[in-house]
């Protein structure tokens, strides 16, 4: 299977997706091996992970470089792939704790002669079907803590950025216990849809189609699912915030990544009374925005890293034109050296009906609706099919605050934009249709791959039939 170069445009790699007999027999070999793996203690299984966490650091020299050639870009690729052994340690160090407090032991009952205690029953194989845009982070954002608690996982990154598996594949064989029991495979979509009837849990991270159709596989096959899907997330822009301020904050969390994650802003509604002032300081610094070509070392944001994504962001623009918005600056996909770039694209007066205002866009583009009163920022914000996250800027926290609360979002960023890609702490839900099942983040990220067992001891003397003879009662 030929794979495309974003910078390029050419076909210059190539990946062999495994068949159905190859998948079932690493299904098998991983489900072997997890018996072994999920009877050590979580230190113990941190411990292996740890070794993890040292091998990719040392061999970020191969790995940064693939992730580059899969997307395209530099820095965040860097920055991506760095962070991936903080994960680990963070799993590492907070599991074995987390773990030991949610295994209840010698708890009371209304009945006095009987106790009860928990156990954490790891589920045994979780499949992970990650996405392009973050093609490390996303691939082991669900496989580490599902490995911390004891499960074997199956990871089967996207088809168009593949390059980094055999560099990250490489680290996990130096780990030999780890290797029996994690497993990065090449594979395209219907490696995917193969993978889920194999598995006892499924992660997927991706469009709401795919979403849509990974959730009902799951159902037919009576497995959890946990679903992150897209977004069209909003920002809210209060009379009281610094235009210039509330301006750089809406570029920065639209088009970093060159707008290609679920958490950007899509649409900005913004204050009569600032209009003016924010549209001016918007356009300016989108316009001063540089591209990463011809050298990817220089420059704010790259080429799309998928083709159709880059015809879907240009169609939406087009529409909107279409209909009536207004193009402020931007606007038009370019192909500089075979990479498709989108410098970042203002639009005003865009239409409720247009496609960019319904649709994921997934693209460097900044929807600018001006608002009268808050009442009707607030209703256009809520009016869509997703609620991943949003955002609202205002003069104070506590003023914005009180506006984020009436948001229909799973994350509601106070005073910045996009800060579910910073902040992994606290749990969140994805409202509507932009996820299902439980919470990458927080605590959850680890406990939703425990079954909980109860033992139910009964010291006294166990009831006879006697005591339901009808003449009892």
């Amino acid at each position: 299977m030929k794979i495309r170069n974003p910078r390029t445009g050419k076909a210059d790699h190539e990946i062999a997706p495994l068949n159905c007999k190859a998948l079932m027999e690493e299904v098998n070999r991983l489900r072997d091996a997890q018996v072994a793996w999920a009877a050590k203690t979580a230190d113990e299984r941190g411990a292996i992970l740890l070794q993890w966490a040292d091998a990719i650091e040392a061999d970020l020299g191969a790995i940064i470089p693939a992730l580059t050639d899969d997307t395209g870009r530099g820095g965040i690729s860097k920055i991506e792939a760095a962070g991936v052994p903080g994960q680990i340690r963070r799993w590492a160090q907070m599991a074995p704790q987390l773990i030991a407090e949610g295994q209840l032991a010698g708890q009371s009952t209304s009945v006095p002669t009987i106790t009860t205690s928990t156990r954490l029953v790891p589920y045994q194989l979780v499949g992970v079907i990650s996405p392009w845009n973050f093609p490390m982070t996303l691939a082991l954002i669900d496989a580490i803590p599902a490995l911390m608690a004891g499960s074997a996982a199956l990871i089967k990154p996207s088809e168009v950025t593949p390059r980094f598996i055999k560099p990250l594949m490489e680290t996990v064989r130096k780990i030999p216990e780890l290797a029996e029991v994690l497993s990065i495979i090449e594979g395209d979509g219907a490696t995917g849809a193969a993978m889920v009837d194999q598995v006892d849990y499924i992660c997927f991270t991706g469009s709401v189609a795919t979403g849509r159709k990974v959730g009902e596989a799951a159902a037919e096959a009576f497995i959890p699912a946990s679903l992150e899907l897209g977004g069209k997330d909003p920002m809210i822009v209060l009379a009281s915030a610094n235009p210039e301020a509330a301006a750089a904050t809406a570029l920065r969390a639209s088009i970093v990544n060159t707008g290609q994650a679920c958490q950007s802003i899509e649409r900005v509604y913004v204050a009569r009374e600032i209009a003016v002032p924010f549209l001016e300081q918007l356009t300016a610094q989108a316009e001063a925005v540089e591209l990463n070509y011809p050298d990817i070392n220089q420059g704010h944001i790259g080429p799309f890293i998928f083709e159709k994504q880059a015809k879907i962001a240009q169609s939406q623009i087009d529409d909107a034109v279409q209909k009536g918005a207004k193009l402020i600056t931007g606007g038009t996909v370019e192909n500089l050296g075979g990479g498709l770039y989108l410098r970042p694209t203002v639009l005003t007066d865009v239409p409720p009906d247009a496609d960019i205002m319904r649709e994921e866009n997934f693209g460097p583009v900044i929807p600018v609706i001006v608002y009268d009163q808050i009442e009707q920022a607030i209703a256009q914000a809520n009016d869509s099919i997703f609620g991943l996250s949003a955002a609202v800027i205002g003069g104070s926290v506590a003023e914005a605050e009180q506006i984020a609360v009436r948001l229909k979002a799973g994350a509601v960023s106070i005073n910045d934009g996009s800060l579910t890609s910073m902040v992994w702490e606290a749990e969140k839900s994805s409202f509507g249709y932009s996820g299902l099942g439980a919470s990458r983040m927080g605590t959850s990220g680890l406990m939703r791959f425990f079954r909980k067992q109860v033992l139910i001891r009964q010291s006294g003397d166990a009831a006879r039939i006697e005591a339901f003879a009808e003449e009892n009662f």
